[in-house]
C-alpha cells in the first residue's frame, strides 16, 4: 500500500510509533511500500507488495510475466485505456483485490470458501450477543441479518461504499489533471484528454483495488473503520480473518468470536437507529475532498516536458506531493468533524460493548486492550483509509470518547447516555473530548420536555379563544379554524 494517497504528502499528524516500522522495511507484510502515490507496487505478478518494480508501474504491470502471458497482460492494458467511465476504474479495482486477495496475506493465511459450521457460528454469535446488547444500550437491534464472508466476499459487498467515499477526491483530483492544459489547446488534444483521464481512472482503481484487497486480509467485519460499509441492517463477520486475530491471543475461539459479534452489533445498532450518521460521516469526507489544492503549475510542467519514452518521470513527479490538502478554515472544519464523529463512533461502541461483556467473558478486559491497541498502532483500517481519501484518524481520541461515553453512563445511564444521538448539535465536540467531566456535568437541554411543552403550545390558540384570549386577528395554529367557524 502506498504511503500517500493520490500523491498526497503525509497526514499532518501521525502516531508515535506503530506505522514506523512499516515505512522503514519496505518488504513488511503491512502493506507499506515506497512512496507511490498510485499504488502500482503491490500490482499482482509484480513480487508482492513493495517488490520489484514497485517505482515503475509498467515494469510492476509486466515485470513478472511469462512471455505466454505478454497476451493477456496487453489486452487488460488495452482495457485501461479504452476505460470511459468515472474518476475511478472500478472494475479494475474490483479485479485487482480479488486478485490481491487470492495471493494471501504476508502471514501466508490464503482467503477459504465459508463452511456451514462457521456460518451457523457466526449466527448464533450475533443473535447471543444482541441479547446482551439489550442490557448495555437503548438502542434496539439493527441487524436484520448476519452472515460470515469470505475476503472476496467482502470486497463485493463494500465495494459500494468504498466507490462513495473515495469517488469525490479521485473526481477533484482528476478534474485538474484534465484542466492543465490551456483551453485553445484542448481542443486540439481531445484524444490526449481523454487517455490521461482513462490512465488515472486506471491509477485511482489501481491504488484503491490493492489498499481495499490488503485491508481484506486484516478486517474483522463490515464496520472496523468505524463506517458502514457493508449494507444496511446485515451484521457480517469474516471467520478467516478472526482465526488470525485470535491466534496467538491464548483466548477459546468461542469468546473471541463473540467478542467480535458484539462489536460489530453494536455498530449495527448505532448506524441502524440513528438516521443522519452516514451521511454525516460521508458528507464529511466529501467536504473534505472540496478542499484538495492541485499544484496545476508542476502538473502542467509534468506534461510539458514528459517523455513516453520514460515513465518513471511522471512518477517520479507525482510522488513529490502534487496533490495536497488545502489549509483552510473549510478543510479543517471537515476534517475536524470527521475525526470527531468517528471517534465518537468507536467511542461509544467500545463503552458498550465492555458494559455487555465484562459480566459474561473472563477475556474482556484482555480482547478489549488488544483491539485498543490495534487501532493506536496505525493497523491496516487507518493506514487503508489515510490512503484512499487523505485521512488519517488520530488514536488517542478514541480512548478520550470512550471514556467519555462510560462517563455519561454513569451520570445520565443509559438511556440519557443514548438520547444523545438524537441530533448531531447535541453530541460532544471535539473540545469535550478533551474535557469529558465538563461535557458530562453541563446541564443539557431535556429534548423530551420541549417535545411536551410545543405540543401543548399549539393546542394553547383554541383553548384561550373559547376563553376570550387573543384578540381578533391573532395569528397561530387553530385561528383559521376559527375564523371559517365565525363566517358560517
Amino acid at each position: 500500500m502506498s504511503d500517500t494517497p493520490f500523491g498526497f504528502g503525509l497526514p499532518p499528524e501521525e502516531p508515535d510509533d506503530g506505522d514506523e516500522g512499516k515505512k522503514k522495511d519496505p518488504q513488511s507484510g503491512g502493506g507499506q511500500g515506497p512512496a507511490n502515490p498510485f499504488g502500482f507496487g503491490g500490482m499482482p505478478g509484480a513480487g508482492g507488495f513493495g517488490g520489484p518494480g514497485a517505482d515503475n508501474p509498467l515494469a510492476a504491470m509486466f515485470g513478472s510475466l511469462n512471455p505466454s502471458d505478454l497476451g493477456a497482460a496487453f489486452q487488460q492494458l488495452g482495457q485501461m485505456l479504452s476505460y470511459e467511465g468515472g474518476p475511478v476504474n472500478w472494475d479494475m479495482a474490483k479485479q485487482i483485490a480479488r486478485q490481491t486477495v487470492s495471493q494471501g496475506t504476508a502471514d501466508g493465511t490464503k482467503d477459504t470458501s465459508v463452511s456451514a459450521a462457521e456460518r451457523t457460528a457466526v449466527q448464533e454469535s450475533v443473535r447471543l450477543a444482541d441479547l446482551w446488547l439489550d442490557d448495555a444500550t437503548s438502542l434496539p437491534s439493527g441487524a436484520a441479518s448476519a452472515v460470515a464472508w469470505s475476503r472476496a466476499e467482502w470486497i463485493e459487498a463494500t465495494l459500494p461504499a468504498w466507490k462513495e467515499l473515495v469517488d469525490p477526491v479521485a473526481e477533484r483530483v482528476g478534474a485538474a489533471m484534465g484542466d492543465v492544459l490551456p483551453e485553445e489547446m484542448q481542443a486540439m488534444a481531445g484524444p490526449l484528454i481523454g487517455m490521461m483521464r482513462s490512465m488515472g481512472g486506471a491509477m485511482f482503481g489501481t491504488q484503491i483495488g490493492q489498499a481495499v484487497g490488503v485491508l481484506a486480509g486484516e478486517v474483522i467485519g463490515s464496520t472496523d473503520i468505524g463506517l458502514p460499509l457493508g449494507p444496511a441492517g446485515k451484521a457480517a463477520l469474516l471467520p478467516v480473518n478472526m482465526d488470525a486475530f485470535g491466534r496467538d491471543l491464548g483466548v477459546s475461539k468461542d469468546e473471541v468470536r463473540l467478542y467480535l459479534a458484539l462489536r460489530e452489533a453494536a455498530h449495527q445498532r448505532l448506524f441502524a437507529h440513528v438516521p443522519w450518521l452516514r451521511s454525516h460521516l460521508f458528507g464529511a469526507v466529501e467536504g473534505y475532498a472540496r478542499g484538495i489544492k492541485v499544484d496545476t503549475a508542476k502538473l502542467e510542467d509534468v506534461v510539458g516536458q514528459f517523455d513516453p519514452q520514460n515513465p518513471e518521470q511522471l512518477q517520479d513527479a507525482l510522488q513529490q506531493g502534487m496533490f495536497q490538502p488545502e489549509d483552510t478554515p473549510e478543510q479543517k472544519a471537515a476534517l475536524a468533524r470527521l475525526e470527531t464523529a468517528l471517534a465518537l463512533v468507536e467511542g461509544w461502541v467500545d463503552a458498550v460493548v465492555h458494559a455487555a461483556a465484562k459480566p459474561r467473558l473472563t477475556a474482556a478486559d484482555a480482547l478489549r486492550e488488544t483491539l485498543r491497541r490495534r487501532r493506536a498502532s496505525g493497523g491496516p483500517a487507518e493506514q487503508t483509509f489515510a490512503t484512499l481519501i487523505g485521512l488519517e484518524l488520530r488514536p488517542r481520541r478514541l480512548r478520550d470518547a470512550s471514556r467519555l461515553w462510560a462517563s455519561l453512563t454513569d451520570a445520565r445511564g443509559v438511556d440519557g447516555r443514548d438520547a444523545l444521538w438524537a441530533h448531531p448539535d447535541m453530541l460532544p465536540t471535539a473540545s469535550d473530548l478533551d474535557d469529558p467531566d465538563g461535557f458530562v456535568h453541563r446541564e443539557q437541554l431535556d429534548f423530551s420536555e420541549l417535545d411536551k411543552m410545543l405540543g401543548e403550545a399549539a393546542d394553547k390558540p383554541d383553548l384561550r379563544k373559547k376563553d376570550g384570549g387573543p384578540e381578533e386577528g391573532s395569528t397561530g395554529e387553530g385561528s383559521s379554524k376559527d375564523e371559517g367557524d365565525d363566517t358560517e
